[in-house]
């Protein structure tokens, strides 16, 4: 297993789990995490024994934003050539579902963190919000489109303006979130959600996460054109014919993600 500096990676059964690991600094994104992050990342996606991954942070912090520290300083110019965030936005396009599990702060970049995965199931604990206002910048990670996809206009304007957050209650009511439970049962509630998505077939799992981000970003009817081709492809795969097989015969269908 390969050693990080700021997070810490392990394996159990067909799930990769990642934690954030910079507690000095509440899980602050700095460039060495985020790089680590993605080759973690890229790792287990590269890997047909990981059919799911589990993000996390700490029971304090899943991530307090972006590493203000390490930016104040730069210019516009820098932050342009350096592609300062660009690691995540590869993170974004990793085909395995990834599973947030977020305890205590998700704000600025912590929230974009979270939003960039494909279940967010929060602590009762978590707090979410982009206070990028309150220091004269705008969310830099895609919190601006994100966040409005997924909360509606009115409700992203009212974070993003104002700068204010929101409990894990009011996350799950305004739809940021997949589920809220009690700060004691996340990892384990994570930990069921990423095993039930582990024990599908991953090219359908693979098909499945593609079609959902492409109804993010096309019409309706490009997405179901879409849609349309991926589903009738899977009817060329080997795990197709053994689970309507297994479906027929009343068993358990045995994948062998081909």
């Amino acid at each position: 297993m390969t050693e990080y500096e700021t997070i810490v990676t392990e394996t159990r059964g067909r799930v990769g789990w990642i934690t954030l690991n910079r507690p000095d600094a509440l899980n602050a994104l700095n460039s060495v995490l985020m790089r680590e992050l993605l080759a973690a990342a890229l790792a287990f996606d590269a890997d047909e024994g990981i059919g799911a991954i589990v993000l996390t942070g700490s029971e304090r912090a899943f991530a307090a934003g972006a590493d203000i520290k390490e930016m104040e300083s730069k210019s516009g110019l820098e932050m342009i050539m350096s592609d300062h965030f660009g690691p995540l936005a590869r993170f974004a396009d990793v085909r395995t579902p990834v599973v947030a599990a977020v305890a205590g702060y998700a704000l600025g970049g912590g929230c974009e963190l979270a939003m960039l995965c494909d279940i967010i199931i929060a602590a009762d604990t978590a707090t979410f919000g982009q206070p990028e206002v309150n220091l004269a910048v705008i969310p830099g990670i895609g919190g601006t489109q994100r966040l409005l996809r997924a909360v509606g206009y009115y409700k992203a304007a009212d974070l993003v303006l104002t700068g204010r957050s929101l409990s894990a209650d009011e996350a799950e009511r305004a739809g940021l979130v997949s589920r809220v439970v009690p700060a004691a049962e996340l990892l384990a509630e994570a930990g069921r959600a990423a095993d039930a998505i582990a024990a599908k077939s991953l090219p359908s799992v693979f098909a499945a996460k593609a079609a959902l981000d492409a109804g993010m970003e096309t019409t309706l009817a490009e997405g179901l054109r879409f849609e349309k081709h991926v589903f009738a492809a899977l009817f060329d795969t080997a795990d197709q014919k053994e689970g309507m097989t297994a479906f027929r015969e009343k068993r358990a269908p045995e994948f062998r993600h081909r």
